[in-house]
């Protein structure tokens, strides 16, 4: 074990203990016993961050800003995000911890597979949006997106999910959907509520597992 400090920055209730339980699992794995993971909760008020969201703004970045000073006194080594989409914001802010970043460890495990298309799945900004698919363009991966109707379904899953509201017809649906392009196509999900309730398939990478394996690496 590492005298690395984590810290989680707390935000939606359901993504925020997803990721407690997920880092707790994984720590017990690797250490055994009664072990569960060390870290820091800064729990802040997720209404302030979530009506600004998606897309960058000074507003956003002023609210985020006094949090990630805070965190200073924690004298951490990294700090941990539930939330992909904020990950666009922080890339624009000089924060001085280093944040375990979902982007750059999934353009790695791409390239371990050897990799050069995926599918992404995310919120309806996300699948629209340049963020991610520049960032993997920027490595020679293309990236592929769901029609609107898919785009459509998959958002409809991603707040169901966060209202604790997903019915079995409505899984059912957004799994099939899943199978179907895992026959041809590694899935990328990029969006922390599709990371709670997925398919069980290998070739699915999961953003929120692979920041999670990191932290865990970390400690």
């Amino acid at each position: 074990m590492s005298d690395n400090t984590l810290v989680v920055l707390g935000l939606g209730s359901r993504s925020t203990a997803f990721y407690l339980q997920a880092l707790n699992k994984e720590y017990n794995a690797k250490f055994g016993g009664y072990s569960t993971c060390p870290l820091v909760l800064y729990n802040v008020n997720f209404h302030a961050i979530n009506t600004l969201l998606p897309k960058p703004s000074k507003a956003l970045k002023d609210v985020l800003q006094p949090s990630f000073s805070a965190i200073q006194s924690f004298k951490t080594s990294h700090v941990l995000i539930p939330n992909i989409t904020l990950h666009e914001t922080l890339d624009e802010m000089l924060i001085p911890q280093q944040i375990i970043h979902p982007i750059h460890l999934t353009i790695n495990a791409i390239k371990a597979k050897q990799l050069n298309k995926v599918v992404v799945f995310g919120s309806i900004y996300t699948m629209s949006s340049n963020y991610i698919k520049d960032a993997l363009n920027a490595h020679n991966i293309d990236v592929l997106v769901p029609n609107a109707s898919e785009m459509k379904l998959i958002d409809t899953v991603r707040q169901a999910i966060y209202n604790h509201t997903e019915t079995d017809d409505l899984m059912d649906s957004y799994f099939n959907l899943c199978n179907t392009y895992a026959l041809k196509h590694t899935i990328v999900l990029a969006c922390t509520e599709l990371s709670i309730i997925k398919p069980k398939n290998d070739t699915i990478l999961d953003m929120a597992q692979l920041q999670i394996e990191s932290a865990i690496n970390l400690l």
